[in-house]
């Protein structure tokens, strides 16, 4: 697919997730003639569910057949969220995992540094891990610039309070975190 059918969605889509405050992270059209899987991924603050994503689903595929992009070509459409492995690469990716464990290499003195530690807070220049050794609870704050490379890591712990409240989460969201899943 052409970078401007890739524009086309993303102007299709602009004004029906912009309002219920989705962002588009990526478009991806795969598949030969005959058969387009096309993939929205989107995301927002507070994340979605499936049946909000369900719904933004439904809207977009209404908007995607009056265009007729594809003619008389059939499409699957799949609209997800980023997943576990998205690398965190502009200022709100950072926003939205606060409080999540992030693997980032960054560029330092010369040299490569990595570091391991749960997402505090951020702003468009810097993000702020928060440590916590053994209830020793330490901070380091890195500027985005630096950092080359930052994904999730899949954390099967539930932290402890203090260590989320660290990392600027209000009371509501340190229950959901603490509760066990049913």
């Amino acid at each position: 697919m052409t970078d401007t059918t890739h524009e086309q969605i993303g102007d299709l889509a602009a004004p029906i997730i912009g309002p219920l405050g989705y962002d588009v992270e990526e478009i991806a059209v795969r598949g030969p003639a005959g058969r387009r899987d096309v993939t929205i991924t989107v995301d927002r603050d507070g994340g979605a569910s499936l049946d909000e994503l369900a719904d933004v689903s439904r809207r977009l595929s209404d908007v995607l057949d009056e265009a007729d992009l594809f003619g008389d070509e059939p499409y699957h459409l799949e609209v997800s969220t980023p997943g576990i492995d998205r690398p965190l690469t502009l200022p709100r990716h950072w926003r939205r995992a606060r409080g999540r464990k992030v693997s980032l290499e960054r560029a330092h003195g010369g040299g490569t540094q990595t570091a391991l530690g749960r997402i505090g807070d951020s702003d468009d220049e810097s993000v702020t891990l928060v440590n916590n050794d053994k209830g020793r609870m330490s901070t380091t704050t890195v500027p985005l610039a630096e950092i080359t490379r930052a994904v999730l890591e899949v954390d099967f712990t539930r932290p402890g309070e203090a260590e989320l409240r660290r990392c600027g989460l209000d009371e509501d969201e340190i229950a959901r975190r603490r509760t066990p899943a049913p």
